[in-house]
């Protein structure tokens, strides 16, 4: 069906103005004139160390602006990061593959930053496995043809239907390169001739596109297994969201980095303060000082007042504007578009050191592994929201399966994810910040062994008796690290009237005071959140 929130041309207007914004050309952007009068002024405050704010400090930095990033932990990185355990385990917080580009053979380009090379990614040994009741799905790397053929050797009736399912992937994806190369101009006369599968697929949910191809539903749910990289199911989640990552995976392959995701938040930080700004860290903002609707600073909990010539939130918009801002400035028609935003999942994580090498012992050849107990992903993203762990899915990332030095030797590390709505846990919220958790404690022991059980009936025979070391990750434990409202992982959801050009932006209507990362466009995810720092040190900088 058709959405009809948005009119179809005035859509189609800024869906032109959204994908030509990932073309700016970075290097031809202003070099910093202008002098400061104190150590407190910056030309930039950025709140919050997440890959998005990182990004941005990182390109005020490089055109030789002077950045402040302000950050609560004890260091960069919000998701981003990694923690150790005793037993020689260090543990990726979140991130289990990404996209990135490859120089001179190596695999080690960050976009938006050539200058940094020393972040190194490895490939996926399979781009992914996908586990359902009745079918085991290895996808290889880079070979989105073999991918094609495999579905359609399971499933013959259906071989047109996939074949046009991946033509429109394809198409998508093509339309959209070139209307970013167009860089807006572009005659809307002429949108559905020259773009036609954007024109076709716009305002459709993932479910729609599929469901106009494939009658199978089983075929339907393999096709979809990636839904939790995105945090909807097929009926909810904007089709460009899932087709434009998806065959971006297929086409050009899945990456993890050498010395986990800490690498990269750690590589943007030093860029910052190599280039004359500054990462100040353990340090929370008590307050963004505003004057006649204009941000022209922040005050820490430390009681030191800063000053800018913009401010970039990459901190949560309920934080930003509830918690960080006096009353008198809320700004009411601003926050009433939310009412129509849904705040995504968080999720719940294990993380296990092994001290037996059961990835080598079982000869597992993937490290990247999706388990449905069902068909029926709507039903799995309802137990989602419920926390109901013994009926939903379970990712599962091998690390060892990448890197053979990932562990110590004769060990694993393992994370199992599964996505969860807050609201299960918020019961137990009070007592968790007054450090009261027994209560806590068990239920998320009680989740975990479910998970574990999931994974070792699955995929690894012997799991239980072969840990060491055993982290459980809540919703609390989100919100407790990155701040991010309700423990969110993915900021708004990415529903077809809460993406692309209709998501949240960059500007808001307090003057200099500006969003960042996965709460704005583009969205979440690592290959999002960084651009979307870009795009904001971008349309800043255009306006000075």
């Amino acid at each position: 069906m058709s959405h009809p929130e948005l009119p179809r041309r005035e859509f189609l207007k800024m869906l032109a103005a959204t994908f030509s914004a990932s073309s700016i050309d970075w290097n031809a952007l202003p070099i910093n004139t202008f002098t400061r009068s104190a150590d407190t002024d910056y030309d930039v405050i950025i709140i919050g160390a997440g890959l998005g704010g990182l990004s941005c400090g990182a390109a005020f930095a490089r055109q030789g602006f002077k950045p402040l990033v302000i950050e609560q932990h004890d260091k960069p990185g919000g998701y981003a990061t990694a923690f150790r355990r005793p037993g020689g385990f260090l543990f990726d917080v979140s991130l289990h593959s990404t996209t990135v580009g490859e120089r001179n053979g190596i695999y080690n380009l960050i976009q938006g930053f050539p200058e940094i090379t020393d972040v190194e990614f490895l490939m996926h040994p399979t781009l992914l496995r996908s586990v359902f009741p009745e079918h085991d799905f290895t996808i290889a790397q880079r070979n989105p043809e073999a991918y094609i053929q495999q579905l359609s050797r399971v499933f013959p009736d259906e071989k047109d239907g996939i074949a046009g399912l991946f033509d429109d992937m394809k198409g998508l994806s093509a339309d959209i390169g070139r209307l970013s190369s167009a860089r807006g101009q572009v005659d809307m006369s002429r949108f559905p001739a020259d773009f036609p599968f954007l024109f076709k697929l716009n305002q459709k949910t993932w479910g729609e596109m599929v469901d106009a191809r494939i009658t199978n539903q089983k075929l339907k749910a393999i096709v979809s297994a990636q839904w939790g990289y995105y945090g909807l199911p097929p009926s909810k989640l904007s089709c460009f969201y899932y087709a434009m990552p998806f065959m971006g995976y297929l086409t050009h392959g899945g990456f993890y980095p050498k010395g986990r995701s800490q690498t990269i938040s750690n590589a943007l930080s030093t860029y910052i303060t190599q280039h004359g700004g500054t990462v100040l860290l353990k340090t929370k903002v008590r307050k963004i000082v505003v004057k006649d609707r204009t941000a022209t600073g922040v005050v820490t909990n430390k009681g030191k007042t800063y000053t800018a010539r913009a401010v970039v939130s990459n901190a949560n918009p309920f934080d930003t504007f509830h918690t960080m801002m006096d009353k008198k400035e809320l700004l009411t028609d601003y926050e009433a578009q939310w009412q129509k935003y849904s705040v995504s999942l968080s999720c719940f994580q294990v993380f296990l050191g092994l001290k037996e090498d059961l990835v080598r012992k079982h000869g597992i050849a993937d490290s990247e592994i999706f388990i449905e107990t069902s068909y029926d992903l709507e039903e799995s993203y309802r137990g989602a929201v419920a926390a109901d762990v013994e009926h939903g899915g379970v990712g599962v990332t091998l690390y060892d399966a990448i890197n053979p030095d990932y562990s110590p030797k004769g060990k694993n590390t393992i994370n199992l994810l599964t996505l969860q709505g807050y609201g299960p846990w918020e019961t137990f919220e009070k007592d968790y910040f007054a450090g009261r958790k027994s209560e806590y404690n068990r239920a998320k022991k009680k989740m975990a062994e479910v998970l574990i059980q999931k994974a070792e009936k699955s995929i690894l025979p012997g799991l239980s008796k072969a840990i060491e070391v055993c982290e459980i990750g809540t919703p609390l434990t989100n919100l407790r690290y990155t701040g991010n409202y309700r423990g969110a992982i993915y900021g708004w959801d990415q529903t077809v009237t809460n993406s692309g050009s209709n998501r949240v932006g960059h500007s808001t209507p307090v003057k200099n005071l500006y969003l960042a990362g996965a709460w704005s466009k583009p969205g979440h995810g690592y290959g999002a959140v960084i651009p979307s720092g870009l795009q904001c040190f971008g349309e800043i900088v255009s306006k000075w």
